[in-house]
């Protein structure tokens, strides 16, 4: 077993923060709290010096608004991974947020399963939107009736199929015994066939569409 994946915590709710930190921490060695903060003002003073894998970013903080503290983030840490948690927001504020180049982000309602797997998705590079990305890829082939049928291959398809699972980029890799850049090319063809770019372009679609609830 691997070293667990370092979270650091923003959120101003201090019951919500420990509620988190606790689920998070009673998962086993599958990740480690380092640290926490109640503002924007709060992480960035942190930052320096932040030992984490992984931020989970509140979208509403006291002083700052979440885009500006994510943008402060990447100058910064440009390799730190972020994964927003929401409680409510609108198209608007999800594309803009998109456009920062987060790696995923989930609502505050969301099990705590489908949590722990969101944040080991953006720990390994991937980015996650929801519950399952082939959710939103069977959506997209069957409302582009019109467009031109997307072909996958055999192994794409069997990435789809997995992803269907629940599965994430690491545990696809051992499954079909590849690593995981080539589980994350295998996306991006699929992507390309179904005239989106990323899993990026495939949220906002999702978003846009109504397929993905924030």
């Amino acid at each position: 077993m691997g070293n667990p994946i370092k979270v650091f915590l923003v959120d101003d709710h201090l019951l919500f923060r420990m509620g988190l930190k606790s689920a998070l921490s009673d998962s086993g060695d599958r990740f480690m709290v380092t640290g926490e903060a109640a503002s924007g003002a709060e992480l960035l003073e942190h930052l320096p010096t932040l030992d984490a894998d992984v931020v989970i970013l509140d979208i509403m903080l006291p002083d700052r608004n979440g885009l500006d503290v994510a943008v402060m983030v990447r100058e910064q840490r440009p390799s730190l991974k972020i994964l927003v948690m929401s409680s409510e927001t609108d198209e608007e504020t999800v594309a803009r947020f998109l456009k920062v180049g987060l790696e995923g982000f989930v609502s505050k309602a969301v099990p705590v399963d489908e949590l722990f797997r969101a944040v080991e998705y953006v720990a390994e590079g991937a980015e996650y939107y929801g519950r399952d990305i082939a959710s939103l890829i069977h959506y997209v082939r069957v409302n582009r009736k019109e467009e031109e049928e997307a072909v996958f291959t055999p192994r794409e398809n069997e990435v789809i199929r997995l992803c269907a699972e629940g599965l994430s980029a690491k545990e696809i890799s051992e499954r079909l015994s590849i690593n995981i850049a080539t589980v994350n090319t295998h996306k991006n063809n699929i992507f390309k066939k179904l005239g989106i770019n990323s899993s990026v372009g495939l949220a906002r679609y999702a978003i846009k569409h109504g397929i993905i609830n924030l």
